[in-house]
């Protein structure tokens, strides 16, 4: 079997991006044992403070400060549940989809770009949340690889 050697495009697709997600997701997944003891447990973000690679590139942090690390872990297997098993249509997104309809058919590739360029974007930084949550879990139950 032929195999197409990775280019940079190739590592900046979408599927590769989703995979990435999905691939932290369940590494995540499968490192917390007990979701339970993710409760009360906050998210430090020190690192972003200190720039060690955890903010955003407008200098916010990826996570939220009022949140724990279980309402992250809840989050991001959802998010990863939408992209693998599709997302329950509901009236809102019924609208939006009308409304997206009525724009010009000359502005779609535009905006194509610029959503994948958006999902892309997001779905980084999800790997990353997923990756974080991951090495603070093991930290806080005493487990370092």
């Amino acid at each position: 079997m032929m195999q197409i050697p990775d280019s940079h495009n190739q590592k900046k697709s979408l599927f590769n991006t989703m995979n990435r997600f999905i691939v932290a997701v369940n590494n995540m997944d499968q490192t917390v044992m007990v979701p339970s003891l993710l409760r009360d447990v906050p998210l430090d973000d020190a690192e972003a403070l200190k720039g060690g690679g955890t903010a955003a590139a407008d200098g916010r942090p990826y996570f939220q400060p009022d949140r724990d690390m279980y309402s992250s872990y809840v989050r991001l297997k959802s998010i990863r549940n939408d992209i693998e098993w599709g997302v329950l249509q509901g009236d809102e997104r019924r609208r939006e989809r009308a409304e997206v309809s009525r724009l010009e058919e000359d502005d779609l590739e535009k905006q194509f770009h610029f959503h994948l360029s958006g999902l892309n974007t997001v779905l980084s930084k999800l790997t990353h949340k997923a990756d974080t949550l991951t090495s603070r879990y093991k930290e806080e139950i005493g487990c370092r690889n």
